[in-house]
This record gives structure tokens, C-alpha cells and sequence, in this order.
């Protein structure tokens, strides 16, 4: 589990500062979206491939929306969150997972859990759990055979918490590789990460990702790739933003990709409203991944509201920092990685430079 904090100061934060008060926003990221009250994460992972997946459990209930922006996505239950389906649009729990179409099974696990007690849509034959999905691509990654099944979205779901986020190879994040535009053999590790912003009103919004795209990952704050495409010697990065521009024909892995999440406010918001902060939440994928949304990419982040803090009329507000939390969970999740056979991590490539 991390322990280190950023601080960013109001001034780079115009509408918190005019709007919210002159203060620090601290990205707490110890907690990350386990910090807001009523949510809990779990994950389960299966090491002899590596994969798994990731629960992240609001059994109080939470309204829910999606913004899908890749064009190779894997998604279940997401035209429930279109605003204009009025009928149900609160969701109980997301489950992430790998193991491409065949992860989408770990999300009957998650829902037997909430179903064994009696958490969901209230109907006269039971509670009907909603439980939205979405997978990424790491079949590529040991055995192909092995995936995540109903049983991994059981025990992730047995297993969540609220006492903090573990990052890096875990759950959905287990498998998760970055930099595949100059080919798999020339890839990095990918992995899970968390942030969470405090506002000092009591409004706070944070995010949970799983980072396993095609392209390199920047570090916003200064511009530099932390993982990605490598050279031949595997000792630097090759840059593809100068491969791109320079006219080269990336070829990625076709459809075997994606970086998929979740961000969560405690702040009462209806769906049209969490539409916007999911689609503004993208906003954090392209200043952390270079390129973004590719059509080798499935990008999906969900956007939950808990509805227990009361103000009004801050939603630019919070999908501007919807954005920075994805970027900062990113950056987190592949820095947290460890190296796989034939994948090394940041920390790796790190070493090699210093």
C-alpha cells in the first residue's frame, strides 16, 4: 500500500479557487477512493497466469454513469447507465477485471455475493444486483486458459475493504502491460492505481484505475515517460509521440489493450451529471497515456456518486478533478508495478538510468 502524498496548490485550480475557497487540494492517495465513506475495494488475483480482477462494492447503492471512449471496448450492464434509461440507474458494485470477454464472468460471482445478502434492486422475487463490468485484454500474459471466472469476482468481493488500496500487480492490474506501439516484446508493466482529492468543504472525489494501454505512460506534472515502448537493448524509452510524428505506421496489438476505472464523489449528482464527470475524467487518461483512446484501446471509466455530501452546483468543478485523479492514479498504478517474465517495470527501467 503507498503512503506518499502530493499537494497542489489552489492556484492551479482557478474553479476551486473562485468557487470552493482558497486551499490546498491534497491528493490523499494512502486511501484513494476507499477513503469515501460506503466505498470498498477488492481484488483477487491469479498468479500462475498473472491476472484477476477488482470489486469495488457500494452495497448502499450509488448513482452510476459510463463514458466509453476506446474503440475496442468489453463492457456488461452499461446501457442501464445511460441517462435517458431511467427505469435503474444506480449500480451496487463494478467489477474490473482481465482475461478479456471471458473476465466479464467474474462479475456473476460479485453479484451472488451482494445477492447472498439480499443487496439490490428490491423486486417481489428479491434483490437484483447491479453490477456494471468491463475487462482489458492480457490473454498474451502466461496461460491463456487461465482468467478470471465467477469464483474471482466472489472472493474480490469477499475480500473488499475500506482501509486503503493496494497498487500495482493486483487484481484487474495483475496482467496489465503499457508501451505495445513498437511491439509486445519491446512492452512494459502496467498495473492498478489510486487517487483521491480532499476539498476543505468536505467534498471529495477520487479514482481507481487499471492502466493497460497501447501507448507510453506520462507523467503529467513534468512531461517524462515512466514506462512504455523500449529500444532494442531494453535500457530507454523509444518515445513513440517522436515515432508518431515523425510519419511511422504504428501497428499495436489489435484490440488488446485498454485502461479501464472508476471515479466516485460523495457529492449528490444525477446520471447526466456523473456523464459529465466520467467523460471529463478521460480528460486524465490523455495527459497520463500518449496516445489515448486509440482503436486498439477499450478506454471505459465509471462514474459513481454516494450522495452523502449535499452541495450544489459544482460539477465543472468536479470533473476537472475527476481528471487529475485519473491522471494521478495512472501515474500511480504502473509506478506501483513489478516486473513480470519478459515485461520489466518503471522502478526497473528506473534503475537501469540512474
Amino acid at each position: 500500500m503507498a503512503s506518499s502524498t502530493r499537494r497542489i496548490t489552489s492556484g492551479m485550480f482557478l474553479c476551486v479557487t473562485i468557487l470552493l475557497a482558497p486551499a490546498t487540494v491534497i491528493f490523499g492517495t494512502t486511501r484513494g477512493i476507499t477513503a469515501i465513506a460506503g466505498v470498498k475495494v477488492g481484488n483477487h488475483s491469479l498468479t500462475d497466469r498473472p491476472t484477476g480482477c477488482t470489486v469495488i462494492l457500494v452495497e448502499s447503492g450509488a448513482t452510476a454513469a459510463v463514458d466509453v471512449r476506446g474503440a475496442s471496448p468489453g463492457t456488461r450492464e452499461i446501457a442501464l447507465l445511460d441517462p435517458t434509461n431511467i427505469g435503474v440507474q444506480r449500480a451496487h458494485a463494478v467489477v474490473l477485471a482481465g482475461g478479456s470477454a471471458f473476465g466479464l464472468a467474474a462479475a456473476d460471482g460479485t453479484m451472488r455475493y451482494l445477492s447472498e445478502r439480499g443487496i439490490g434492486v428490491q423486486t417481489r422475487n428479491g434483490a437484483v444486483p447491479i453490477v456494471p463490468a468491463a475487462i482489458l485484454y492480457d490473454l498474451d500474459i502466461g496461460d491463456p486458459t487461465i482468467r478470471p471466472t465467477a469464483d474471482c469476482g466472489y472472493q474480490a468481493a469477499v475480500g473488499a475493504h475500506d482501509r486503503g488500496i493496494d497498487e500495482g500487480n493486483v487484481g484487474a492490474g495483475a496482467g496489465a502491460t503499457v508501451g505495445k506501439l513498437a511491439g509486445i516484446s519491446h512492452a512494459m508493466k502496467g498495473g492498478l492505481g489510486s487517487a483521491l482529492a480532499e476539498l476543505p468543504n468536505g467534498i471529495q472525489i477520487a479514482a481507481l484505475m487499471v492502466t493497460n494501454a497501447v501507448g507510453d505512460i506520462i507523467d503529467p506534472g513534468t512531461g517524462k515517460i515512466i514506462a512504455g515502448a523500449r529500444t532494442d537493448d531494453g535500457l530507454k524509452f523509444i518515445d513513440v509521440r517522436t515515432l508518431i510524428r515523425n510519419g511511422t505506421n504504428a501497428t499495436p496489438p489489435r484490440a488488446q489493450n485498454t485502461t479501464i476505472g472508476v471515479v466516485v464523489t460523495n457529492v449528490a449528482m444525477t446520471v447526466a451529471e456523473l456523464s459529465v464527470v466520467a467523460r471529463m475524467a478521460h480528460d486524465g487518461l490523455a495527459r497520463a497515456i500518449w496516445p489515448a483512446h486509440t482503436p486498439a484501446d477499450g478506454d471505459t471509466i465509471f462514474a459513481l456518486s454516494t450522495g452523502t455530501h449535499a452541495a450544489t452546483g459544482h460539477l465543472l468543478n468536479i470533473g476537472a478533478l475527476a481528471a487529475d485523479v485519473t491522471a494521478e492514479a495512472v501515474v500511480r498504478g504502473v509506478s506501483a508495478a513489478t516486473s513480470i517474465p519478459g515485461y520489466p517495470a518503471a522502478v526497473d527501467l528506473e534503475e537501469t538510468t540512474r
